[in-house]
């Protein structure tokens, strides 16, 4: 009995081991995908934040497919309603023994409360929050802990001291931030630098064909500090998936990150904000280049990332087990330089000053160059 496309793909994805990449200038080994947990929750549905989610069993069931292929890079974030706590008890039925197998990464910042201090990043309330997630995730270390945002109000040095003082507790491993400008994450590298502190050792930003304005001063940093990229939402809160089309209805599918998207006015990736010629061009020749390699489009768009040296580890996300069969194919294969290059110039984007007229000196840099 001849498999259809979608089939074939699927045998061919449980083949797969993932590969391992440094986590930026240390010695810790990341799988090359990491399994983004903020669509787990307790039961299947949505969550507190109206987001579908995938319940707690089926949760489980693709991080035990995730570490089968061989994943060993897991991401939350003390914000995601219930995913610490479904995570956490996915790790206690691992036992110690496996515990040391995972690298299990979270996020401080967001607000976890209705007191004063239950948000930001002072002291006392990163203190209490890494206390929280490490009793959620039912561990006495986390491998990667890193601040979610920016927090204006409190200084940088409180919080990187902190940062630094729960890696000399053992409680933390290593630290990262997310969601920072050029001039806050440089500036927290130096002060660490300055201080003799535990070093940044990633940062993760929006990165995906629909998202390249990381490119413009973010990613140069990350090359010349050493820092690992881990992108989030690689495929665009699912419009890189192939689901779309120019023909689309300005309704998107009940259920879906879209709808949610669109419901809760999340400009990043709702289809009011994305519904232009542009993104249409990206997709088509996303759908294009899908078909040429006989890979679906969460593949390609997933490849590509994976093709920049810069990345280290794009950051998936799976509500069912088909979502994440099809991702883990994005591994074990590679576009053609020209593939590549077709892709960088649909989904290329004017840059404006001052970062275009840097592009224009710096051409020859080994990084992907939004034209």
């Amino acid at each position: 009995m001849t498999k259809n496309k979608h089939e074939g793909m699927e045998g061919q994805s449980r083949q797969i081991k993932l590969d391992y990449r440094y986590l930026g200038n240390t010695g810790l080994l990341v799988s090359e995908l990491c399994l983004g947990a903020m669509t787990f929750g307790v039961t299947e549905g949505t969550n507190g934040w109206g987001m579908p989610v995938a319940g707690e069993e089926t949760s489980h069931a693709l991080l035990d497919r995730f570490v089968a292929a061989g994943g060993n890079f897991i991401d939350t974030a003390d914000i995601y309603d219930k995913s610490e706590e479904v995570v956490g008890r996915w790790i206690k039925k691992q036992g110690a023994d496996k515990r040391k197998d995972i690298v299990l990464a979270t996020k401080v910042r967001g607000p976890m409360g209705r007191g004063p201090n239950d948000v930001g990043l002072s002291r006392k309330h990163i203190l209490d929050a890494v206390d929280r997630s490490l009793r959620l995730l039912q561990t006495d270390y986390i491998d990667l802990y890193q601040c979610h945002t920016w927090d204006v109000k409190t200084p940088l040095r409180e919080t990187l001291s902190t940062l630094n003082d729960l890696v000399r507790s053992g409680k933390v491993r290593y630290i990262g931030f997310s969601n920072l400008i050029g001039w806050q994450l440089q500036k927290a590298i130096s002060i660490t630098e300055q201080m003799g502190w535990e070093p940044i050792v990633s940062l993760q930003p929006q990165y995906n064909l629909l998202c390249r304005e990381t490119e413009w001063e973010l990613l140069p940093i990350c090359k010349n500090e050493g820092l690992a990229v881990l992108p989030w939402s690689p495929l665009k809160g699912g419009w890189l998936t192939g689901k779309f089309s120019r023909e689309s209805t300005k309704t998107p599918e009940a259920g879906s990150r879209v709808d949610w998207a669109q419901k809760v006015g999340w400009e990043q990736t709702d289809f009011a904000s994305l519904n232009n010629d542009h993104t249409w061009n990206v997709i088509d020749k996303v759908k294009e280049i899908a078909t040429q390699t006989n890979k679906t489009p969460a593949q390609v768009a997933l490849r590509w990332l994976l093709e920049k040296p810069i990345v280290t580890a794009p950051i998936i996300g799976a509500r069912t087990l088909a979502h994440l069969e099809d991702n883990l194919g994005a591994t074990g294969w590679s576009l053609t330089r020209e593939q590549v290059q077709a892709l960088d110039d649909a989904s290329a984007i004017k840059v404006p000053y001052p970062w275009g007229m840097y592009w224009v000196n710096q051409r020859n840099m080994p990084l992907p160059i939004a034209k």
